[in-house]
């Protein structure tokens, strides 16, 4: 049975994987496993996403290709995110950016470098 054959006979309803079969060596994992995200979108929406990932993200291309409007592919596109939440829970926030000197004064705080080198550091920074 292939994915979209999985899709298709639960229709849209949740399910857990408990058995896990690997081709090449025939070993066969017991448990339960939830499929991913992405896979338990329907099958319309999975060759949405991926049509959008060929088209490198360009709402222009998904426009010629389902022939819908841009206001047409922002709306699935927001409804498909909604059941998405992977996303957001990987996404890590970016590091703040640390104000120019912060390595001086950490060097300074260590005691590795003097309050004069430390002032000529700032000063020769800016």
């Amino acid at each position: 049975m292939d994915w979209q054959e999985l899709t298709d006979l639960t229709q849209g309803q949740p399910f857990i994987v408990e058995r896990v079969r690997l081709t090449g060596s025939g070993v066969a994992i017991e448990g339960q496993f939830e499929p991913p995200q992405l896979a338990q979108l329907g099958v319309d929406d999975q060759v949405f996403v991926a049509a959008f990932v060929r088209a490198h993200g360009s709402i222009k291309e998904m426009e010629r290709l389902f022939g819908v409007s841009y206001p047409t592919i922002k709306a699935r596109l927001n409804r498909i995110s909604e059941n998405l939440s992977f996303a957001v829970e990987l996404a890590e926030p970016a590091p703040e950016p640390e104000p120019p000197g912060a390595d001086v004064v950490d060097r300074l705080q260590r005691g590795e470098i003097t309050v004069q080198e430390a002032l000529d550091a700032l000063k020769g920074s800016r």
